[in-house]
């Protein structure tokens, strides 16, 4: 996919994608450095060194389309448009969090900007999305319906189902798959016979792209294609290839992998990829970056604060918002 030459709206796109990756990038670790001093309770799935693809393929959309998230969703939803700090009090489980304090980590949730959930069950938004899909079709809405996957949630009855019904429906799903290359402390090539997943949509007939996830301005354009062929004609499906550099959860070890392959794809991860890029072509100056990593950091501090000064959930409400 070509891309058009640098001008200043181009200019302004990457600062903003460069400035969300930071921020996602920021809020990630700062939250495993309070689940390490105690103050985050349940667990953590972080997805340090995959803001590539959270960032580029949100910024894309319109805050009028939907998502739904994995249980690794902090990043995809600060790049949707969740406030950083209704996030950060919901991680420390505060009543003033996007849930309420009810989600945590794993749940987070907020219909204003179109993140229909996380989920702590792989595969499990596929059906969700297809319901979405549905809707948008049945209402005659111009939008779309973004389902985050794993490459081990791909190998899911419950994922290929529904990549079937949105085909035959000729829904506007988009399957955004993150192939980090391990299910858990899996490696792909052990629990998939032919890991080109791109493959996976040849039998639903469906538009696939196969993209460097790293590259955060190519998930940008191809998720911009995607959403128009998507509203126009029906499905889609995208891999993107990326690389978590943080464990699986907080009790990962990362006992299953080198410390040299995890050196190899900090080298390639994406905030340093563009920040090369840029620098390289004159687009911004090393002061620009050191600014807009400062502006990230203090936006994260200033959140820890917001959340940490802010109320617990009242007991009388534990049952609010409860539907069976």
């Amino acid at each position: 996919m070509s891309k058009p030459k640098k001008n200043a709206a181009d200019k302004a796109l990457l600062q903003e994608l460069m400035q969300k990756m930071m921020l996602c990038r920021k809020f990630e670790e700062k939250v495993q450095w309070l689940f390490a001093q105690g103050l985050v309770h349940g667990t953590t799935h972080l997805g340090i060194g995959e803001e590539g693809v959270a960032v580029g393929a949100m910024t894309a959309l319109e805050t009028e389309d939907y998502m739904l998230a994995t249980h690794r969703g902090h990043n995809t939803a600060l790049a949707k448009g969740t406030d950083v700090n209704a996030m950060m009090a919901e991680i420390l489980a505060k009543k003033t969090g996007v849930c309420k304090g009810k989600g945590g980590s794993m749940h987070i949730a907020d219909l204003d900007k179109g993140v229909l959930g996380a989920n702590g069950i792989l595969g499990a938004n596929g059906p969700l999305a297809c319901g979405a899909g549905l809707t948008i079709r049945k209402k005659g809405l111009k939008r779309v319906c973004v389902c985050m996957l794993g490459d081990g949630a791909s190998n899911l009855g419950a994922v290929h189902e529904s990549m079937n019904l949105a085909s035959v429906w000729n829904l506007p799903v988009i399957f955004l798959l993150i192939n980090n290359t391990y299910g858990m402390s899996t490696p792909i090539s052990k629990a998939t016979k032919d890991i080109n997943l791109v493959k996976r949509a040849i039998p639903y007939s469906m538009k696939a792209y196969a993209i460097d996830g790293n590259d955060v301005e190519l998930v940008y354009h191809t998720m911009k294609e995607a959403r128009q062929y998507a509203i126009e004609n029906g499905p889609v499906f995208i891999v993107a290839d990326s690389y978590r550099t943080s464990g699986h959860s907080k009790s990962d070890g990362n006992l299953y992998r080198t410390k040299e392959e995890i050196a190899e794809w900090r080298d390639k991860a994406p905030i340093k990829r563009l920040t090369e890029k840029v620098l390289a072509a004159g687009i911004f100056t090393q002061d620009e970056i050191d600014a807009m990593e400062k502006k990230a950091e203090a936006t994260i501090e200033a959140a820890v604060e917001y959340g940490k000064s802010s109320p617990e959930p009242d007991v009388e409400d534990l049952l609010v918002d409860v539907y069976a």
